[in-house]
């Protein structure tokens, strides 16, 4: 994947793989495979958006990334304030530095923040391990941030336990860029929230992007969620990139028929006629023992023989797409009408 200027992160053949313990003596180990050869870059001031159903392995890529987790083969790059940050090599100041420059916004509101700590300490608390400030500036950091997500000053004493999911989220969002960074990750940061406060946090999200020129991996279950945040989709399946394009691309002409399936899942308020859903066939694939193949073959209504003996690989297409499918160029899949945003 070539780009006429360098991106901001380059994610080459990353593979996180889990050891799987089995038999009477728990000597036996396979491997689950959360990550398989994954293959992206992301534009500095880009939204990427990482979709898939549950167990997919968008979460463990979002780790790998922020080093989170060790992964087991390939390379995370991020060039960001004039350094380039070989992500699996970093110790010592090397990785504090590459914390200040990537940060993550998790799924659950409530578990990640440490309930014995008020507001004032888990927000200054990035800034106080890094370095960057303590005593009276820390407060005015940690005031200045809180007022950006939507808190009020009154709140900076309070512990976790005495607000709402929305506003503990607002919290996780102001930890998570009181450190200024350049990349964040938003791991499912909406789906533990109602739908009308999810709407708020989304569009908080995009006005400090623009405020803060900051660069989004944003990762979600949901493609309507996706569609509304996203400049770019990456659709995972069985820890595999399946599919890259742009939105209107993606949403309009899929190229891949797990995308398709996804898509059919999306509710069509607009239209006044009913929709009938698309439902997948069978289930995800267990994956310390994937099929031979192409990861999808069991769930294709498209599948031929080549399919199931020889995996795909991730290539490029037209308009700017890429996708692992041996078929691509031949199927017809429907995508959603008007989906341009």
């Amino acid at each position: 994947m070539v780009n006429e200027k360098q991106p901001l992160l380059e994610v080459k053949e990353v593979k996180k793989y889990f050891p799987v313990a089995s038999g009477l003596l728990q000597r036996k180990k396979s491997f689950l495979k959360a990550v398989d050869g994954v293959n992206l870059t992301v534009q500095a001031g880009e939204t990427l958006g990482v979709v898939g159903e549950s167990g997919s392995g968008k979460t463990t890529l979002g780790r790998c990334i922020t080093k989170l987790y060790e992964i087991t083969g390939g390379e995370v790059y991020l060039h960001a304030d004039g350094r380039t940050f070989a992500v699996s090599k970093l110790k010592g100041d090397d990785l504090r530095a590459f914390r200040r420059s990537a940060q993550t916004i998790f799924q659950d509101p409530y578990s990640s923040l440490n309930p014995r700590m008020n507001i004032l300490e888990t927000v200054g608390e990035p800034l106080l391990v890094n370095g960057i400030a303590k005593g009276k500036e820390l407060e005015e950091r940690v005031t200045e941030m809180i007022l950006q997500v939507g808190l009020r000053i009154e709140h900076l004493r309070r512990f976790p336990h005495s607000f709402s999911g929305g506003q503990r989220q607002r919290i996780g969002i102001a930890r998570a860029l009181v450190v200024n960074p350049r990349l964040v990750v938003a791991d499912e940061p909406v789906s533990a929230l109602d739908v009308s406060i999810q709407a708020q946090i989304l569009n908080l999200l995009q006005e400090l992007q623009d405020k803060y020129q900051l660069t989004y991996i944003f990762i979600s279950h949901a493609m309507s969620v996706i569609r509304y945040v996203s400049n770019r989709i990456a659709v995972m399946y069985a820890g595999k990139l399946v599919e890259l394009g742009e939105k209107t691309e993606l949403l309009t002409h899929p190229r891949h028929p797990y995308s398709e399936i996804l898509l059919a899942a999306v509710p069509r308020v607009a239209e006044r006629r009913m929709l009938r859903r698309g439902i997948p066939m069978g289930e995800p694939p267990d994956m310390a023992n994937l099929p031979a193949g192409c990861v999808f073959v069991p769930r294709c209504p498209y599948a031929k023989d080549i399919c199931k003996a020889e995996a795909p690989q991730l290539r490029p297409l037209g308009s700017g797409s890429f996708v692992s499918c041996h078929r691509a160029e031949e199927l017809e899949l429907k995508g959603i009408k008007g989906a341009a945003m």
